[in-house]
């Protein structure tokens, strides 16, 4: 049982009721004996907690816990509808929204399309359109809006996003401004921090140090320290896609910082399409090129690759000079790795996490045998055991990690602050 501490009347009455309340959330739904023995409350003051809550609408009865001997108890659980908590995912092609109540229950979930116009005002209409397709009982506490970009908090202003994709966003004060026009707290958040938040019970759980990279259509990646998100001083930590890296063009060779430069032209998801074409795998886009790498390289779902896949001459446009179309795949796929591998490496080397998530539809195409190579080429290259998984959040990683978020601050809102700490009673 953690320390107790003493306080005033009111601080002890507060702090307890918000231990009870988490608890109920978390083994919940309990009789007043059981909050009793896990709060370490006495059975009177449990009474009291639940008294409270009850009055103040945050706890509801559940029923009579029966098939047990002697008196039958009666069960309390957290009202589901103390506060509602919505999330939002927004690219460039829709806008996808997932609402739930307090405990963390989906009320429903759905896509509507993204603005048609490039203003703010078509932006805000887009937004609350979506949102009135998965309505709440009464409006959300919070709503957290993931989106490919970040908001630069010395400034207010969104940042490290494309003026081509995010034009409607550039705009003054963006995350109170939003929140004026829809009537709801607003708060926006780079959508691969939110894909790590979301790693945090999956992938990453029991990990409070790990990085996530997310391979896609573009590159990012998010660092969890100590079991919180990294942002950085003007938001921009883990916009890796800007690494210089040996074999890409430089800032300066690109013209610019926003220039076509660094570990995103080097493993993006157009470079890593090109080189898999050079190797003679087919497919339309990234995602379906790497899965028919693996196919053609014969590995299984679960299977490691052989020790020195990739390891082929080739000439001087990187097409492999021998083998046949098992050994060009399978030196295609250890190039890709060997490139993931050379921006991890400079991760890794300045935060030493004990852990890399390996997220988006490039590492999830990959799957299993391209983890087993960048694993491979990461302890080449860098002096770390971090462990390398694939991403284990089912569904849209960036939507459950904003639901999280979300949920998170609407508790704290409601219960009047964060978890005590190690969850003990005040006395």
């Amino acid at each position: 049982m953690s320390e107790l501490v003493r306080g005033t009347p009111g601080l002890v009455r507060a702090v307890n009721d918000r231990a009870a309340l988490h608890l109920l959330l978390r083994q919940g739904p309990l009789t007043r004996p059981e909050i009793s023995r896990l709060t370490g409350l006495s059975k009177p003051t449990a009474s009291q907690v639940l008294a409270r809550l009850e009055g103040a609408g945050l706890v509801v009865g559940n029923g009579l816990r029966t098939g047990l001997p002697g008196r039958v108890p009666e069960t309390y659980r957290v009202n589901p509808a103390a506060a509602y908590a919505t999330a939002v995912d927004v690219t460039p092609e829709w806008i996808a929204v997932r609402a739930a109540d307090i405990t963390g229950a989906v009320l429903g979930e759905t896509e509507a399309p993204a603005p048609a116009g490039g203003g703010r005002e078509a932006l805000v209409a887009a937004l609350r359109a979506a949102l009135a397709r998965v309505p709440t009982p009464e409006p959300p506490r919070r709503v957290v809006v993931g989106v490919q970009g970040a908001v630069d908090p010395t400034t207010g202003r969104l940042a490290y996003a494309s003026e081509e994709d995010m034009a409607a966003w550039f705009f003054p004060d963006v995350e109170r401004t939003l929140g004026a026009e829809l009537g709801v707290p607003v708060r926006i958040e780079n959508d691969v921090n939110l894909a790590a938040v979301a790693e945090r019970a999956h992938a990453a759980a029991g990990c409070p140090d790990f990085v996530l990279l997310w391979a896609d259509e573009g590159l990012g990646a998010a660092l969890v320290l100590d079991g919180r998100l990294h942002r950085g001083h003007f938001g921009g930590a883990g916009e890796v896609g800007y690494l210089p890296l040996p074999g890409a063009p430089t800032a300066r060779e690109a013209g610019g910082p926003y220039g076509r430069h660094g570990y995103q032209e080097l493993a993006g998801g157009d470079a890593i399409r090109e080189l898999l074409h050079a190797h003679g795998v087919p497919g339309a886009d990234f995602a379906e090129t790497v899965a028919e790498a693996v196919r053609r390289a014969g590995y299984g779902a679960d299977a490691p690759p052989v020790a020195g896949a990739g390891a082929l001459p080739e000439d001087e446009e990187g097409a492999p000079t021998v083998g046949g179309e098992a050994e060009a795949a399978r030196a295609g796929l250890g190039r890709v790795a060997a490139r993931l591998a050379a921006g991890l490496a400079s991760i890794v080397t300045v935060v030493d996490p004990g852990l890399v998530v390996l997220a988006g539809r490039l590492c999830a195409a990959g799957g299993e045998p391209l983890r087993a190579l960048v694993e491979r080429e990461l302890r080449i290259l860098a002096h770390s055991r971090a462990r390398i998984r694939l991403s284990a959040v089912p569904g849209n990683p960036v939507l459950a990690g904003a639901l999280d978020l979300a949920l998170t601050a609407a508790r704290e809102d409601v219960f009047g602050g964060p978890p005590p700490v190690g969850g003990g009673p005040v006395l």
